[in-house]
């Protein structure tokens, strides 16, 4: 009887090592997360020229910079020592530039600031014309330059001073919005 009861206790027996054994060598389960997309960290270039061209192939806008970076987690590209250069609906050549400048990606929209000064010849004439603000806006899809900030406008030898601006190149048309200060006599 003891030999048919021993290889059913064998068998007990390695059943509670088995539990003892591995019970003790128990691992947590490691919590692993799926990696997200990598960061892109963007580009940035020394010296760059960015061209945007129209349905026709045409450059709308060119924008020169000693320094630009892609922001992609902000969805603009940021410019050191900028230089905007377009055209009016006349053909004329206007140049705009500032110490520092951000191009919205999706927007179209130039924002410059810092010593900002636009010149270019004011569309059926041939007087040259200088903008100069802190700050000035550009909307390259509307050609509609605005600030809210100070501006002087100098034409002609003439001097005018405002508070804020609207300038609408499609419809040849400023609009000053506060505080003005000069005489423009024809």
């Amino acid at each position: 009887m003891i030999s048919r009861l021993l290889p059913l206790l064998a068998v007990v027996v390695l059943i509670i090592a088995l539990v003892v054994f591995s019970g003790g060598q128990r691992e947590t389960a490691a919590v692993t997360t799926a990696p997200g997309p990598p960061h892109d960290p963007g580009y940035s270039a020394r010296d760059a020229r960015l061209v945007q061209t129209g349905a026709d192939g045409a450059p709308m806008y060119t924008l020169d910079a000693v320094q630009i970076q892609q922001q992609p987690n902000r969805g603009i590209i940021d410019m050191q020592q900028v230089q905007l250069g377009f055209r009016d609906t006349s053909g004329n050549q206007w140049t705009a530039n500032a110490r520092h400048g951000e191009l919205g990606q999706e927007t179209g929209v130039v924002r410059l600031d810092g010593d900002v000064r636009v010149s270019g010849i004011v569309p059926g004439t041939q007087d040259a014309i200088e903008i100069l603000s802190e700050r000035l806006e550009f909307d390259t899809n509307a050609q509609i330059a605005s600030t809210q900030d100070p501006v002087t406008i100098l034409m002609s030898g003439r001097k005018l001073d405002a508070t804020g601006m609207i300038a609408s190149l499609k419809d040849r048309r400023v609009q000053l919005e506060s505080t003005v200060h000069g005489t423009f006599l024809p």
